[in-house]
């Protein structure tokens, strides 16, 4: 998969167990394979909302697609296994959550979500099946599509005693909430939902401010002062104060809201404006737990590129406490791979025809399979 930051693709070789219903697995081999530096500009310019002919997406589409065929060959090559599968989740270009308005106000029940990458053509280049197109049938059912992963938190991270939470902080940040159960398979009292801009606001933020393309362990938010007032007004915007199930992208979070955010930083230095983002992310992550998780987790699991952030998991531990926050990698699953593990046990499901109820996830109306499969 690719995420929201557009930083390459997470290849993961995957090996799951199925035992009584009793799903585990083992990573055999993991890689991120960077997109070339001019096709994640023209992912990042369409996401952006720059103009393009049917016929360049579809091209865009098609490179996608070879791209992450490409991971996959690598993939199974740097693990010397013969895979199975391969389920690709593709690279979101564009999610619009169910019950929009537009700009005049006429109202689409029905969301609508966009990835390019089509399994077609990455099972007609690697000649294995494909599974792909994961979020359609949860939004044909009046879900929003996403997040998809909190099922596969459920069946893998589940604790018998403790209440957990599992946070992903990817370009956009999601959580999980997880209270402790004996089974697996049992997905009552699990869901999940988009929590905070996760990585992408401080990403865009220290390529413009710095000309570095990401703040390496936080190193440069930790010199600067967080302004506080600042982010108590943007944690009273509408995705923070909606209750779930809720999701969002780059169509909020996008450039043009960075240029907002930094047009009311007046008086700071660049120092004090990533320190400030980066608080932002981690005091929205901690809010969305007080308003919205029944129960306040005994435990947090971070994955995603933000697990790397030293500073910012200070942060997250020093606003969470006395909860106690780690990485995934402390239970055993790969943090920096955790959402691309997710999708192979996904395809599994899919191929398996497991039906998946997302209800209290998503608020689809009825379970249903997940993916498309491409011979």
């Amino acid at each position: 998969m690719s995420g929201t930051s557009v930083d390459g693709i997470d290849a993961a070789l995957v090996e799951i167990s199925d035992r009584q219903d009793q799903i585990s697995t083992n990573l055999i081999a993991g890689y991120t394979y960077p997109y070339t530096t001019e096709l994640r500009a023209e992912i990042l310019a369409v996401c952006a909302g720059e103009p393009r002919s049917l016929q360049q997406i579809c091209e865009l589409d098609d490179r996608i697609a070879a791209s992450f065929a490409q991971a996959a060959i690598a993939i199974i090559e740097k693990g010397d296994r013969v895979a199975d599968f391969i389920a690709s989740h593709g690279q979101t270009l564009f999610h619009r959550p169910p019950d929009f308005r537009d700009e005049e106000d006429h109202k689409t029940e029905l969301g609508y979500s966009v990835q390019l990458g089509r399994g077609a053509v990455i099972a007609e280049l690697t000649n294995i099946q494909t599974i792909s197109d994961f979020r359609t049938a949860d939004i044909e059912a009046g879900g929003e599509g996403a997040p998809l992963v909190p099922v596969i938190d459920a069946l893998l991270l589940r604790d018998t005693h403790k209440y957990r939470a599992c946070q992903n902080i990817g370009g956009i940040s999601n959580v999980t909430y997880l209270p402790p159960s004996k089974s697996d398979q049992n997905l009552d009292g699990v869901f999940g939902f988009d929590n905070a801009p996760g990585n992408m606001l401080i990403d865009m933020a220290v390529q413009k401010l710095f000309d570095q393309p990401f703040d390496r362990d936080g190193a440069i938010a930790r010199q600067g002062q967080a302004n506080l007032d600042l982010i108590s007004q943007w944690l009273k915007q509408d995705f923070f104060v909606a209750k779930p199930p809720k999701s969002t992208g780059r169509e909020l979070f996008s450039p043009a809201y960075l240029e907002s955010r930094l047009g009311e930083c007046q008086g700071l230095s660049n120092y004090d404006i990533l320190a400030t983002l980066t608080e932002f992310t981690a005091m929205a992550i901690a809010q969305s737990y007080r308003d919205f998780l029944p129960i306040f987790p005994d435990e947090v699991f971070v994955s995603g590129g933000g697990g790397r952030n030293g500073y910012l998991m200070e942060r997250l531990a020093h606003l969470l406490a006395p909860t106690v926050v780690k990485r995934t990698d402390d239970l055993g699953l790969d943090s920096d791979f955790k959402e691309a593990i997710a999708f192979a046990v996904l395809g599994y499901l899919r191929l398996t025809e497991h039906a998946i109820n997302l209800s209290s996830i998503t608020g689809s109306r009825q379970p249903v399979l997940l993916g498309k499969i491409c011979q």
